[in-house]
């Protein structure tokens, strides 16, 4: 897989790959679906009991390969800095420790998405309506943390990473001669009013509720023709927040005030949201699963004080599902996520493959089966 990357929605051969190694482990079915190269694969051990989804990522992020790795990226401007490849791996662990070790009861649902690095594997999936043919009680996802020791496990309750969302402000006016720069209805006014306005939205203490984290992605008036006085500008934001709702709020008030600002300046206005990551919202239950395995497992526990920065489209999931999404440490030396040196450690397969497993055992109850795992 770590050879194959494939960006999102770009994700055929990763997906032909997973599905032939999920045919061997004989689930009860392999679903696709009309949008995306996703899979899930269903395994029903029968008796009634919960139905607990599992998910992986399998994308890989448009990032050049830099190590001179025996399995280094094949595709020219792709690879796997985000480790999803990983994320796959130990997913197809776990399918294979349910074709070994059957729960005695119960469906399990593995999801294998793509596109989760621009934000729209999860809303392709929800809308296909496929999983609303199931009762889920549960859903659990997990991503390696660099930075962190080495199979640690790595959760909070509530907010877990942020609700992030990108924005477009395109500013149209008129041009003219740039002797008579005059004539020309400029955005570059406009344009400096909007981008104060939104990075005084800053406020960088996680611990509290207005928390917000404006950055300023690219801000560009006019275009490089030296004849002619610029009329039309673009603006590029991403926003993130703790919880969704202080999101949408912001949303708000930006479009208030970016129309307000070319209507002064008589510019139109296009505003454009994009790339949206819902807040991961852990459930409290499952997050005392999630400690309560990690600790019978005999796996390093740290309960983070404050959400991740970044977005992770699994939080879509979780305001239909309860659930969790949890960390993974990948390391105390390794680069950071989308580094050109990160490299997924195979050694934390096994830790995230027995974790996932252990939480399958807990919600059947098969706690014999989860100490003849260890």
């Amino acid at each position: 897989m770590h050879r194959m990357a494939e960006p999102s929605n770009e994700e055929l051969k990763t997906s032909a790959f997973i599905r032939h190694e999920l045919e061997r482990l004989v689930p009860t079915k392999i679903l696709t679906f009309p949008k995306g190269n996703h899979l899930l694969a269903e395994f029903d051990f029968g008796g009634g009991g919960k139905t607990v989804l599992l998910r992986a990522d399998m994308d890989a992020v448009r990032v050049n390969e830099t190590l001179d790795l025996p399995y280094k990226s094949e595709i020219e401007g792709v690879s796997h800095k985000c480790g999803h490849d990983g994320h796959s791996t130990i997913m197809l662990r776990v399918a294979e420790m349910l074709h070994q070790q059957p729960l005695s009861s119960g469906r399990v649902l593995l999801l294998f998405q793509g596109a989760e690095e621009t934000g729209e594997g999860a809303r392709q999936i929800l809308d296909s309506g496929i999983l609303q043919s199931y009762n889920i009680n549960c859903a659990y996802a997990l991503h390696n943390i660099p930075a962190e020791h080495a199979g640690t496990i790595i959760c909070r309750p509530g907010s877990f990473t942020c609700s992030v969302i990108s924005c477009d402000i395109v500013l149209t006016g008129q041009t003219a001669h740039a002797a008579e720069p005059w004539n020309a209805v400029s955005p570059y006014a406009a344009a400096q009013r909007i981008t104060d306005f939104v990075m005084a939205l800053n406020r960088h203490d996680a611990l509290q509720d207005d928390f917000c984290v404006a950055t300023l992605i690219e801000f560009r008036v006019g275009s490089q023709a030296y004849g002619v006085a610029a009329g039309d500008g673009v603006l590029r934001f991403t926003i993130r927040t703790r919880e969704d709702d202080r999101l949408q709020q912001i949303i708000s008030e930006i479009e208030g005030k970016a129309k307000a600002e070319a209507k002064a300046d008589n510019l139109q206005c296009e505003i454009r949201w994009i790339e949206y990551f819902a807040a991961a919202h852990n459930a409290e239950k499952a997050v005392q699963s999630i400690r309560e395995c990690a600790e019978r497992l005999h796996f390093s526990y740290q309960e983070k004080p404050i959400p991740f920065f970044w977005g992770e489209d699994f939080g879509l999931f979780t305001q239909h599902y309860p659930g969790a999404l949890f960390g993974l440490g990948s390391g105390t030396h390794q680069p950071p996520l989308h580094h050109p040196d990160f490299n997924f450690p195979d050694e934390i397969v096994e830790t995230g493959a027995e974790m996932f497993y252990g939480l399958l055992s807990k919600a059947k109850g098969d706690m014999a089966t989860t100490t003849l795992l260890r």
